[in-house]
């Protein structure tokens, strides 16, 4: 949106300057994105005086002239056809950038003649398009800056452009006097009346509107025009030329001209047919799709069906709210006119505007939303400017349809400032400002006005009282304390056993990933989703089509990036939600690690070797452990089917609550994934682990023991198939209370042992708690461990 500061002080009484206006309109939240000051521009051009000119000895179109400046007189080569003795100038010196051009003029010589400056036209300034002869002063003293002649004599031409940047909840902002009622309300300024026009038909208007039904809801709301007879479609005058100019706009003619003026001026789109090539009467309907039209812009369009139009007795002359036709579009053989304003469906504008690609101002308005109420007083307003520039006679105003009623109000609670933005402003302030901005006060309530859509509650009301009293006063205030005391702790368990999961996997050596929750379908395929239900119905793109159902095909995808660069050992981990299905509950959270290529680099030593599932299993039951899991878990197998099948445990607490997964993950799957394995991975689930029954901050006493623990190892010949697990359970049920932990340290298969069979060595820790042991309770022990073994794996003590 952009407006100079003159057509600003049109609705605004303000002494405030540039700067002020800029740091204000940036501190209500409508960002100044530029700001042109022609004075800024050219300020170095000064007024000179031209004391004698005679042909150049070698060129016809040149003239060799004397001008007389702040520094002397200086001989300047001109080949303006105007340039003479006598008149005055606007002079720019050597070494002096000239806008129109982009030039930087030095000393030179033209055809064997030196010339020391430049003698410019309004073009070269970026004044207008004028380049057909160079600047004639009708005044004006030598060494004067040029500037302060213009502002002086023609402001206009000095007048600073803004540019603001206008969200898409503030289309009151696309109109000056919205911008300037937002200045008057921070107190840079009073409003102005607002200018008022109600002009009398002085006949029938022998054109009637039509609204089709269907179009009425979600189409347009009420369609008003009027025909002006015997109007002279000539240039329009020149302030307004110059205002469209400053902002960007070439001027047209008067009738296109005014239009334009009202889009910009009250955020009041317009439009004008010639009336003559209008045949028959207006109808607002839908396309049944297929028709063409050929806009303004001299472009075929093509309908789809149900997109809003306006047509005459012979087909469609118009995109409704959007851009006009080129076949009953205003020229300068013009004389008759229908002026129409309409309140339009914002998102059938929307959705038609990118449908056709067609980017206009009035496109722009129309689907941020206009002020309906404002509808039938622009339409005033723009027929008495054509009247006053280009004469006419006006008919009654023909309307289809109803203005909407838009009035709504909300109460005004003084305390919720303070709640929600934390800012004291006093209740009197409050309504003050609010009354500023439009808002008509009748005790506590706040009537909107209907230029402001955006205001639909209480806590908008709140926003534009802190927005006027700004932001910028906010104070750092510290929270009050809740009672006295330390605080309570605000994360839950599971952040916390969040926290500490990624804490524990990061002190254990593992590198910390995150990854996109999207993955494509194949991924997603191998490890149990892929399906319609966590399928996105818009990816970003076609590797990220579906929501992934665990946390290990992102890891898998990193490894496989980072060995494609020659990283081979790895070891990564994530911490975040699955999906196991489209709705919000179907959620959970994981924490995945992934054990890639050797435990270290390589040493003379020996002291590198390649990741096993060993690895993977202490770090799981290091970081189960940290988050509070129970400490006698069992170790079972039947994971999905992306676990290698024979080379993998699911740590649970009975066989329907697991808490975990550790293993090597399947070749297949490492080959789809194009990662060079093994591979070595565990998922745990946090949120499987049962929290402790005593909600305390306090840790635990600590158990020492002063008496002795004993190890004795025993080695078994059971049958190859024989899980050691199963070993360790029977061997662990000998005496629990005596026997505090179980493990295995050898396996020898072949040999004596003969075929089928394997020997398994286990070291059994006693820990007695009463008494110390002697060798008669050890050995009654070590039987009972025996007798158990034996007969939960039908093996036989090793001899």
């Amino acid at each position: 949106m952009k407006f100079t500061l003159s057509w600003l002080k049109d609705h605004l009484e303000t002494e405030a300057s540039v700067d002020e206006i800029c740091e204000a309109l940036t501190d209500l939240g409508l960002e100044v994105e530029e700001v042109s000051d022609p004075a800024a521009r050219l300020g170095e051009f000064t007024i000179g005086k031209v004391t004698h000119a005679e042909q150049h000895p070698d060129a016809d179109r040149l003239r060799v002239c004397q001008v007389l400046t702040d520094e002397g007189s200086k001989q300047i080569i001109c080949g303006a056809p105007n340039a003479r003795t006598g008149i005055t100038v606007v002079v720019a010196k050597p070494g002096m950038y000239i806008p129109g051009i982009d030039t930087t003029i030095q000393v030179g010589k033209i055809r064997g003649v030196e010339s020391h400056g430049m003698m410019c036209s309004e073009r070269e300034m970026e004044l207008s398009d004028e380049h057909d002869g160079i600047i004639e002063l009708p005044s004006g003293e030598v060494g004067e800056r040029f500037v302060d002649w213009l502002a002086e004599h023609d402001p206009v031409k000095v007048d600073p452009v803004i540019e603001i940047a206008i969200t898409p909840n503030r289309p009151d902002a696309l109109g000056v006097r919205g911008i300037a009622l937002d200045l008057a309300a921070r107190g840079l300024g009073r409003m102005k009346p607002a200018p008022e026009a109600h002009v009398e038909g002085q006949y029938p208007c022998p054109i009637s509107v039509t609204i089709d039904e269907d179009t009425r809801k979600n189409g347009c709301e009420v369609f008003a025009g009027r025909l002006i007879r015997g109007v002279k479609n000539g240039p329009s005058p020149e302030w307004l030329q110059q205002r469209l100019r400053a902002i960007g706009l070439r001027p047209i003619s008067a009738l296109v001209d005014i239009t334009n003026f009202f889009t910009f001026d009250r955020n009041r789109p317009l439009h004008v047919f010639d009336a003559d090539k209008v045949n028959g009467n207006l109808r607002v309907h839908r396309a049944e799709g297929g028709e063409t039209l050929i806009g303004l812009d001299e472009k075929e369009y093509t309908f789809s069906a149900g997109q809003v139009v306006i047509s005459d007795d012979e087909g469609i002359e118009s995109i409704a709210g959007i851009m006009g036709g080129l076949a009953t579009g205003c020229t300068s053989e013009t004389t008759n006119v229908f002026l129409e304003a309409a309140v339009w469906d914002h998102i059938q504008i929307a959705h038609t505007g990118r449908a056709l690609k067609i980017n206009s101002d009035a496109r722009y308005r129309n689907e941020r939303g206009i002020d309906p109420a404002f509808n039938m007083d622009g339409h005033e307003l723009a027929t008495q400017m054509i009247l006053d520039l280009c004469g006419g006679e006006p008919s009654d105003v023909v309307v289809a349809g109803e203005v909407p009623d838009v009035s709504r109000a909300y109460p005004l609670d003084p305390k919720r400032v303070q709640s929600l933005v934390g800012m004291d402003i006093p209740e009197a302030e409050q309504r003050q400002t609010l009354t500023a901005l439009g808002f008509r006060m009748e005790g506590n309530m706040a009537h909107v006005p209907s230029w402001r859509p955006d205001v639909q509650g209480q806590a908008d009301l709140v926003e534009e009282v802190a927005r006027i009293a700004s932001l910028t006063k906010l104070q750092g205030r510290p929270m009050k304390r809740m009672g006295d005391g330390v605080p309570k702790p605000i994360l839950s368990p599971q952040q916390k056993r969040e926290q500490i999961a990624r804490r524990t996997a990061a002190a254990l050596g593992y590198n910390e990933c995150v990854t996109y929750s999207f993955i494509d379908r194949a991924s997603a395929t191998l490890f149990g989703g892929g399906d319609d239900a966590t399928m996105l119905a818009n990816p970003i793109s076609s590797e990220m089509s579906h929501m992934r159902p665990a946390l290990l095909p992102g890891l898998l995808q990193a490894a496989a990036r980072n060995q494609a660069r020659g990283f081979i050992d790895l070891a990564l981990f994530e911490l975040g939600h699955a999906f196991h299905g489209g709705e919000p509950e179907e959620q959970h959270v994981q924490l995945c690690g992934l054990l890639v290529g050797r435990t270290g680099p390589k040493d003379v030593h020996g002291g590198s070797r390649p990741v096993d599932v060993y690895d993977v299993k202490a770090d799981a039951e290091a970081v189960l452990a940290a988050l509070g899991a129970p400490a006698k878990v069992q170790i079972l197998r039947g994971a999905r089917e992306w676990w290698h099948p024979g080379r993998h445990g699911m740590i649970c607490l009975g066989p329907k609550k697991v808490l975990g997964i550790f293993g090597e993950l399947h070749p297949k799957v490492l080959r789809e994934m194009d990662v060079k394995g093994p591979a070595m991975a565990f998922t745990l689930f946090p949120q499987e682990i049962p929290l402790p029954r005593n909600q305390t901050a306090n840790r635990g006493a600590l158990a020492l023991n002063d008496l002795q623990a004993v190890e004795r190892d025993f080695a078994f010949v059971v049958d190859e198939g024989i899980e050691a697990l199963t070993l360790i359970n029977a061997a662990a049920g000998a005496d629990k209370a005596l026997i505090e932990s179980v493990r295995v340290f050898d396996e020898f298969i072949g040999g004596s042992l003969g075929e089928g069979k394997k020997s398994l060595a286990i070291t059994v820790r006693l820990q007695p708690t009463e008494a110390t042991l002697k060798d008669a309770d050890i050995e009654a022990v070590s039987a009972k461990i025996v007798e158990k073994v034996t007969k939960a794996t039908g093996g036989t003590l090793r001899g």
